[in-house]
């Protein structure tokens, strides 16, 4: 079943030039950027995306993270592609990660984890709107 699913990569990554081989690992697992956009999130844009972590002890690192340098946000498509997805990121702590996914291959800690990676069908759908207009992701 073709879905889509949201990406980010996030300042640690764009920092070590890697977005290259991240997008090339996701071509290779036939997921499909239909829309993609670097930015530097604002404090409040990446309140308002991270807003369902608002009351964990780690909200306010995590926005100060992503808000401190470009990120490359993209619109995967393919194939049960949020599983795949998941799958390829590994487990959000770097150190778990299985060999050969994103994280572990980029990831330095459970917070500068490369990749960040939308974990259902409606937080992709609420994810996607939140920075792409549906005029702007490619069918």
């Amino acid at each position: 079943m073709s879905e889509r699913t949201l990406a980010i990569i996030k300042p640690d990554a764009v920092k070590k030039q890697v977005i290259g081989d991240i997008i090339h690992r996701y071509e290779q697992a036939g997921l499909r950027p239909v829309a993609i956009r670097m930015m530097v999130m604002s404090k409040a844009t990446a309140e308002g995306f991270y807003a369902v972590h608002r009351a964990r002890p780690f909200f306010d690192s995590l926005c100060a993270f992503m808000s401190s340098g470009p990120v490359v946000v993209l619109v995967l498509k393919g194939d049960n592609a949020i599983k795949k997805h998941r799958e390829l990121m590994g487990a959000t702590d770097p150190a778990k990660a299985d060999k050969g996914t994103i994280r572990a291959a980029h990831g330095a800690n459970i917070e500068y984890n490369a990749v960040h990676g939308s974990d259902s069908p409606d937080t992709a759908r609420v994810e996607i709107a939140y920075f792409f207009p549906e005029m702007s992701v490619v069918a």
